[in-house]
């Protein structure tokens, strides 16, 4: 999978994320993240820096997650965005049964010095 050298606009990430997601592309994945970005897991663990989340795109693409991402609202100025977006993500669960959770997201991205924008954190878990 090819993304945009530099994403313009932080309404595309959340569909970008999950096209790389669904590819099985961790490294595309971990391309829309800023540096000593953070993430909150599905089930409440803070994640911070590359290898924390390469651990963790790494073993959703193992489940064979497949991610439906639906932006909902994305508000921006001052080189922040907050992204909501709604998602279901079917997935293998510890038992083998496909699994299919969803929730909505509470994303922070950040436009960087080369104008790119890239999430700085991620929660899964929207406002809970």
């Amino acid at each position: 999978m090819s993304l945009p050298q530099v994403v313009t606009d932080p309404a595309k990430l959340p569909i970008l994320f999950q096209d790389a997601l669904n590819a099985g592309d961790v490294d595309a994945v971990l391309a829309l993240f800023a540096p000593e970005a953070g993430m909150r897991t599905v089930t409440g663990e803070h994640l911070v820096g590359a290898d924390a989340l390469r651990a963790e795109i790494g073993g959703t693409v193992a489940a064979r997650g497949r991610l439906t991402n639906v932006p909902r609202l994305t508000l921006f100025g001052a080189d922040t965005a907050l992204l909501v977006t709604d998602w279901t993500m079917e997935i293998d669960g510890p038992d083998g049964e496909r699994i299919a959770p969803t929730g909505s997201t509470a994303n922070i991205a950040r436009r960087g010095p080369d104008g790119g924008w890239r999430f700085a954190l991620l929660n899964p878990r929207g406002t809970a």
